[in-house]
């Protein structure tokens, strides 16, 4: 009797196995549950996203004001050593390569390795003498590369 009894155990303990295989292999998420996740995820990306690509832009623009603070500082010292700016002719190179009748210029110019660009890796630009009494205007072109513009487009100018 005791093997027959043995026997049944063991029966019972393989109808207890194969119910708990059959309930773990039907957990799971819905298709609802998915797609409810799915929609809060695009709800948080849409949220998200502006923010930072407004930041970049943001960034770009701050990084145009350091340049062009950097390279009027620059002028500055050209002019203090020259006594007079660059003209639109010799452009912003003659921070770089000494112009023919520069009287002071150091020894590997007043940058090195190039002037900085905008931060949308666009050339500064620079014209002597500048508008409205100025001794040199000196701007970025803007996001477009164009003169004039608005938002990121805009122009931006040296603050003299």
């Amino acid at each position: 009797m005791k093997s027959r009894q043995s026997h049944l155990d063991i029966r019972d303990t393989n109808i207890v196995n194969s119910r708990t295989a059959l309930s773990r292999s039907q957990s799971g998420f819905t298709l609802i549950e998915i797609m409810v996740v799915i929609v809060i995820l695009a709800i948080l990306a849409g949220l998200v996203v502006p923010k930072v690509v407004g930041q970049s832009d943001k960034a770009r623009v701050k990084t145009t004001e350091t340049a062009l603070a950097t390279v009027s500082n620059t002028l500055d010292m050209y002019k203090v050593d020259n006594s007079r700016y660059p003209t639109t002719a010799q452009g912003l190179e003659a921070l770089s390569t000494p112009p023919a009748e520069a009287k002071n210029y150091p020894e590997g110019g007043y940058i090195k390795g190039g002037y900085p660009t905008d931060g949308w890796e666009n050339e500064l630009q620079y014209v002597s003498p500048g508008s409205e009494g100025r001794p040199y205007d000196l701007f970025s072109l803007g996001a477009d590369g164009q003169q004039g513009g608005e938002g990121q487009d805009a122009d931006i100018y040296a603050k003299l």
